[in-house]
């Protein structure tokens, strides 16, 4: 069998997440934070708690399901935490938006991730992840992300073996995270690099790329021993891609179509760094180039927003003394520009003037 290539391309339906429509641009109150019942108790133990939006309301997501997502949703994860030596707890807010997930529950989660912030009184760092581009920092909350498709319709329902539906998960990554992404049941979404299972629900193979790493097939394996422990009577078979013949009754199982396109490494292109100002010291907000390249810190202006695009993360820091129209527009413009950019999915971290952010404060040269 002839080794097999990974697609270069990631599909997605919109690249402009405007995160704050005009339906969503409000100035939110801790008062109203405070009404919404999903938000009891939130931020006050160490750890991670995630909440799913569904039509329009925020709700708790089990723990037992941590690390799973389905590509139809959007979900708010919250992670509080105390630095070495201090007893001041601490907070870092993420949305996260699948890849089919609507413009109204991507806008929903983004409100309601800016009103935990305010129930926290300003103290979380905010972070827009999209499905697929996750931040490294997301990544580590979980010892492996599953991407399930379809949405809240779906439910993380029991199926009977019997009935079920063929799967197609494919294992990707390294010792320092596996993810797992539900694919099209095709032969075009195969690829020598990556370990795949082909779960058929009393029959589940586990096929391993020629370069697969040791992670993702371990990672694998333990998966399928976890299927056939929780359905009693499966059987499961083990495939090497190069030992395997194309007649073998694994392929028998796949259709053919368009390969899922995902992202590679090749997708983030080299870009310099680069710093922009938002400000409406004219009377209108505009954005300005500051800087390219080599930057310092004194380039920042307590009194404006700035947008700091590294081509893998973008930030936005608020100046303490920016203005209320500044601060309640600079996430959509961080997202607008980066829609204009080689680079439109990338995290978007929000960092208010006075909070640490090691990654943002390494990026300039003092």
């Amino acid at each position: 069998m002839s080794g097999l290539v990974k697609g270069k391309e990631y599909d997605w339906k919109d690249s402009n997440l405007a995160l704050f429509g005009s339906d969503l641009e409000k100035n939110i109150k801790k008062a109203s934070a405070e009404t919404e019942k999903a938000w009891s108790g939130a931020g006050e133990k160490v750890g991670v708690e995630i909440w799913r939006i569904e039509k329009f309301q925020v709700k708790a997501w089990p723990s037992a399901s941590f690390g799973k997502f389905y590509s139809g949703d959007s979900y708010i994860i919250l992670n509080t935490y105390k630095e070495d030596g201090e007893d001041e707890l601490q907070f870092d807010v993420h949305f996260w938006i699948g890849r089919h997930s609507t413009q109204d529950e991507y806008g929903t989660a983004a409100y309601k991730t800016v009103e935990l912030d305010n129930l926290l009184d300003d103290k979380p760092i905010q972070h827009r992840e999209v499905q697929g581009y996750e931040s490294s920092l997301f990544k580590k909350y979980f010892k492996q992300i599953e991407i399930w498709s379809g949405g809240i319709e779906s439910g993380f329902n029991h199926v009977e073996p019997e009935k079920y539906t063929p799967r197609l998960l494919h294992f990707s990554g390294d010792r320092r995270g596996i993810q797992v992404n539900e694919v099209d049941c095709i032969k075009e979404n195969l690829n020598s690099e990556d370990v795949f299972i082909l779960d058929l629900g009393l029959t589940i193979f586990q096929f391993n790329g020629t370069t697969a790493n040791k992670d993702e097939k371990m990672e694998a394996c333990k998966y399928v021993a976890s299927l056939k422990s929780s359905r009693g009577k499966a059987s499961s078979e083990v495939l090497d891609e190069a030992d395997t013949s194309s007649k073998h009754e694994f392929f028998s199982h796949l259709g053919s179509g368009v390969a899922s396109k995902k992202i590679v490494d090749s997708d983030f292109k080299k870009t310099l760094f680069r710093l922009v100002g938002l400000s409406d010291s004219t009377g209108d907000l505009k954005l300005t180039q500051v800087a390219e390249g080599t930057l310092s810190k004194s380039m920042l202006d307590s009194s404006d927003v700035f947008i700091l695009d590294t081509g893998v993360t973008c930030f936005v820091w608020v100046g303490k003394g920016a203005s209320k129209q500044e601060k309640a527009k600079a996430m959509m413009h961080a997202s607008n520009y980066v829609a204009g950019s080689n680079h439109p999915f990338v995290p978007i971290t929000r960092v208010v003037e006075g909070q640490r952010n090691v990654q943002f404060c390494s990026s300039f040269d003092e």
